[in-house]
């Protein structure tokens, strides 16, 4: 690795988390479908804090203090839950202003497992070009972190981590010798042309869509509609300043 250019890996697992883990790290935590879309389409629709939690315990016990809780596990809605994982729950009407404890089978963990880094930020397509312009203006090595589907192998955040290492290497600021990062690269350069069709033979897809919840799978590789970069600081996302 040379002295004058930062560090890029991808992680496309958390069992793997420890390989990867690294105090000077800024990680993306990244689940397309549908964690961090979600929690990108709350930011933008004005939300004003994000409490991710791990557990549904954790989350039971918030909704007991009065928060507002949006809560599932394998797509499912918790029964004591205001609402799901949609993004198209996080409407302004719903979320504008308000702080919110967040709990999902998968992306709210991975927050959490890489707390000890220098920095972890929330990625997603809705917000590609923002987070890639941001971590640019920043020093530190990144860690793209693909939080999976309950530790297996996740097409479409590993799409993503391969978007968005593309734009931190052409800017010559990044190097790599991970080859979760060239694997990445090299299924973004399979799915660009129709991103949409392409994220069709996802597992997830299918997952959703024997529940009824495939609805968001456009809205989630749609990218670009909004700038917010929600990072974690202390217990609570906010949106960077």
């Amino acid at each position: 690795m040379s002295k004058n250019k930062l560090r890029l890996e991808v992680c496309v697992s958390p069992a793997i988390y420890p390989k990867h883990a690294n105090d000077e790290n800024i990680v993306v935590v990244v689940d397309i479908l549908r964690a961090t879309s979600a929690i990108c389409n709350a930011f933008h629709n004005g939300v004003k804090r994000i409490i991710p939690v791990s557990t549904v315990e954790e989350a039971r016990v918030k909704k007991q203090e009065g928060y507002t809780v949006a809560s599932e596990r394998d797509g499912y809605v918790l029964d004591f839950a205001d609402f799901g994982n949609s993004p198209f729950n996080f409407t302004s009407d719903k979320v504008y202003g308000k702080e919110i404890v967040y709990s999902t089978t998968n992306g709210t963990r991975c927050i959490h497992m890489a707390a000890h880094s220098k920095a972890v930020v929330v990625g997603s397509f809705l917000n590609l070009t923002a987070i890639a312009d941001w971590l640019l203006k920043q020093d530190a090595p990144i860690l793209i972190f693909c939080a999976s589907w309950k530790d297996r192998f996740s097409l479409e955040d590993t799409v993503f981590a391969g978007a968005l290492a593309e734009k931190l290497l052409e800017s010559g600021k990044f190097e790599t010798i991970c080859d979760a990062v060239t694997a990445s690269l090299d299924l973004w350069s399979l799915a660009k042309s129709d991103l949409y069709n392409y994220i069709l033979k996802a597992a997830q897809k299918g997952r959703l869509a024997e529940k009824g919840l495939d609805d968001c799978i456009e809205f989630c590789h749609q990218p670009d509609s909004t700038k917010v970069i929600p990072i974690f600081k202390e217990d609570s996302l906010l949106p960077v300043s």
